[in-house]
């Protein structure tokens, strides 16, 4: 079967997770950079690679890789490219995203312009046509410019990953369910150790919890748009990733995972999302403030995204709430937090007890990294 070049876009600071999962699932990772890990695979890969991995966006088939200074450039190696191998003769095909870091081509919009009609040329020629009607399956085109590389892929998901189809509803800025599951994978938490979130909002780190300790794989309960790519993955590929991903799902595993909010209508939501994912009987929601979170074990994890900024109307009360989950956390026996957070001042408001047991995620810049208080960040693998 013929072998891909996949790449599989994820949220900085995320790589090292991803890398992990790839190989995990048994396929050789050739690349590790900044919000992407390359992996090479086969049609049975695109299709593995969409049902199980739960910290990517979208699976990217890579069609090339050229260098381009001038827009004729652009034209000319874009249509040299192999595009009938991927592309049938009633395909429907668009540049769906270009962007551009540190390159002489940097207008998106001009990108995608020149690169269509690059492979229209390309595809005349082929099929021997002077038009196409576009009227069958979907080829979204994603290209990346890098120092005057553009990479240019498939988009072989359609709808992002994050989007497992359980999340009906959701509160104001809620945390994605692949940077969900990634933070939870940052941590050493398992499916027998206690998971505590006091903010849950619409439930997702609860439920991303309990489908992992459920062995239960983020996209099998979903569609993707390669699956109509019947030339280029055939359809016994996605049967066989939902039949095995069926096969290990285990709904019977006991765990303690809890999720509080003081909303009322969002502990609702988390409820109904969480049985919408079919985990509804391995989660504890309750409406409950964080001033009231206890627990009698020792050894739990209360991993959280707290509230700020979209999700709090005043943000004069930030320094109170983050008090009142550092007092909170205080009086548990042996625990571990760890928390995604925008807000610069929550390690003041937390307080200072077991600092090696506390990580923040800060999310300024759109950047998500771990750090125990004191040190450096790690270093990316």
């Amino acid at each position: 079967m013929k072998m891909f070049e996949l790449i599989a876009p994820c949220h900085f600071g995320t790589e090292a997770v991803l890398k992990r999962e790839i190989i995990d699932l048994g396929y050789e990772v050739s690349r590790v950079e900044d919000g992407k890990v390359t992996f090479l695979g086969d049609a049975e890969a695109v299709a593995y690679a969409n049902v199980f991995l739960r910290t990517t966006e979208r699976i990217l088939l890579k069609v090339g890789q050229v260098k381009a200074e001038s827009f004729e450039e652009l034209f000319e190696k874009t249509k040299a490219l192999p595009w009938e191998e991927f592309i049938p003769k009633d395909g429907k095909f668009w540049v769906a995203k270009a962007n551009s870091i540190k390159s002489k081509l940097f207008s998106p919009s001009d990108i995608q312009s020149i690169m269509k009609k690059a492979i229209v040329e390309r595809l005349k020629e082929k099929y021997r046509v002077s038009w196409f009607e576009e009227g069958g399956d979907s080829y979204p085109i994603r290209v990346t410019f890098m120092k005057d590389v553009a990479t240019i892929t498939l988009d072989t998901s359609g709808i992002s990953l994050h989007k497992r189809g359980y999340r009906q509803n959701t509160v104001k800025a809620p945390i994605t369910e692949t940077l969900a599951s990634a933070l939870l994978l940052l941590t050493p938490w398992k499916q027998d150790r206690i998971l505590v979130d006091p903010f849950c909002g619409s439930g997702t780190f609860p439920i991303e919890a309990a489908m992992m300790a459920a062995n239960m794989a983020p996209g099998m309960n979903r569609s993707f748009l390669a699956e109509d790519w019947k030339h280029i993955i055939p359809r016994k590929c996605w049967y066989h990733a939902v039949e095995e991903a069926q096969d290990l799902v285990d709904t019977g595993v006991q765990t303690d995972i809890q999720g509080y909010d003081i909303d009322a209508s969002a502990v609702r939501d988390a409820r109904e999302n969480a049985r919408l994912a079919g985990v509804d009987h391995m989660i504890h929601f309750q409406q409950r403030a964080v001033k009231d979170l206890s627990h009698p074990k020792k050894y739990g994890f209360i991993v959280t995204n707290p509230p700020y900024g979209e999700r709090l109307e005043d943000k004069e009360i930030l320094p109170g709430l983050y008090r009142e989950l550092g007092e909170s956390y205080q009086k548990l026996d042996s625990w571990s937090m760890y928390l995604i957070t925008s807000f610069e001042d929550a390690e003041k408001y937390i307080g200072k007890k077991a600092d090696r047991n506390r990580k923040i995620y800060n999310g300024m810049l759109k950047t998500y990294y771990y750090q125990f208080l004191g040190q450096k960040p790690p270093k990316k693998h």
